[in-house]
């Protein structure tokens, strides 16, 4: 979900372009595949305050990725065959699938269009309360709230906190600082929160926002597409790892319920939200194994090994992030050269 400082992994793929390293490193991965995620595909521009560009491609990118992707060899396949693969060790090295956080409606408008064009599979994870407007997007909602203050005051703490926002680089500093207590807040007191700073900054917060994603007829819709999965995300976007264990079991134990009650068919396979360190332990891992997940997959980068077939609730994913909408960057980051220096010189990355 967030954009984590991103020096090591410029200088790693920039090493790589310019020094022909991905093409050396490939053979020596010995990857079965990759997972890519994405958010949004569209070729609506970002705020212009960019925190949130990196959830973001054009449906270009994601055509031209494609292309170069096949051209090199690469069989775009289900998240199913990526799982069945890994489990019975029966990878090429080269198998890739697609994957979507949130159910963004461009997703339906934008992307499936680019996916049909070269019949490649996809999933995207849904959770129902992000589409009832139970759950907010809060990540988008802070972005306007922050480029439309000069100040905030966070409630709590006696008069409480001020946080400075009137220079470009005071909003980025604000947009990190309130993006890190709201992402670990329970939800309640979240939506108290933006409330509160949408009040102040003059932001019309009257959830749900309805537009920036699908609604359940068009769920219903893509779910019956022959190239498409759903997967469950949890009912309300929480970070499990803050709940008590009950009640983390219950956010995904649930979201399999609804959408399966909604859609005719029940997910297989999920993602958890944030999908960091921060986010996802051993515990919740157990709880996917609990729940009967074929696959549960993390935001934590890294390619796919053999290995994996023992980490089926744990997989990595490889970001096709809006700041580096570039095909030598993808490929040295497909190629696996970017894992280890992503993960303290680990290959194999699980939780």
């Amino acid at each position: 979900m967030f954009d984590e400082p991103d020096l090591w992994r410029k200088l790693a793929i920039d090493t790589a372009r310019f020094g022909g390293l991905v093409h050396l490193t490939r053979p020596l991965v010995g990857a079965v595949g990759v997972i890519l995620m994405l958010h949004r595909v569209t070729e609506l521009p970002a705020h212009a305050l960019g925190f949130n560009r990196h959830l973001r491609i054009t449906p270009r990118f994601l055509d031209k990725l494609i292309c170069c992707m096949k051209a090199s060899g690469y069989n775009l396949v289900s998240l199913d065959e990526i799982v069945d693969a890994l489990r019975h060790r029966s990878g090429t090295g080269r198998l890739a699938t697609i994957t979507a956080d949130d159910g963004y409606r461009d997703n339906l408008t934008e992307a499936l269009p680019v996916f049909e064009t070269h019949a490649t599979p996809f999933t995207i994870y849904i959770a129902p309360g992000l589409v009832d407007g139970a759950a907010d997007l809060w990540w988008d909602i802070l972005e306007e709230i922050v480029a439309a203050a000069a100040t905030l005051t966070v409630p709590g703490g006696g008069a409480g906190t001020v946080v400075a926002a009137r220079t470009r680089a005071e909003k980025g500093a604000a947009l990190q600082r309130l993006a890190e207590l709201l992402g670990r807040s329970p939800r309640h007191w979240q939506r108290a929160l933006l409330a509160a700073l949408a009040r102040q900054a003059g932001i019309d917060f009257s959830p749900p926002r309805p537009g920036v994603l699908m609604a359940w007829p068009e769920l219903v819709r893509l779910a019956a597409h022959p190239l498409a999965t759903i997967g469950a995300h949890t009912i309300h976007h929480v970070n499990l790892r803050e709940l008590p264990a009950a009640a983390a079991r219950d956010e995904m134990a649930q979201s399999v319920s609804v959408l399966g009650a909604a859609l005719g068919r029940t997910p297989r396979h999920f993602a958890y939200p944030y999908g960091n360190a921060a986010a996802v332990s051993e515990r919740e891992v157990a709880l996917a194994g609990e729940l009967g997940f074929a696959s549960a997959v993390t935001t934590r980068h890294g390619v796919l090994l053999p290995g994996h077939g023992r980490h089926l609730l744990a997989l990595p994913r490889i970001s096709v992030n809006g700041r580096f909408q570039n095909l030598g960057r993808m490929g040295a980051m497909l190629s696996g050269l970017t894992t280890p220096l992503a993960n303290r010189g680990r290959r194999l990355v699980t939780v």
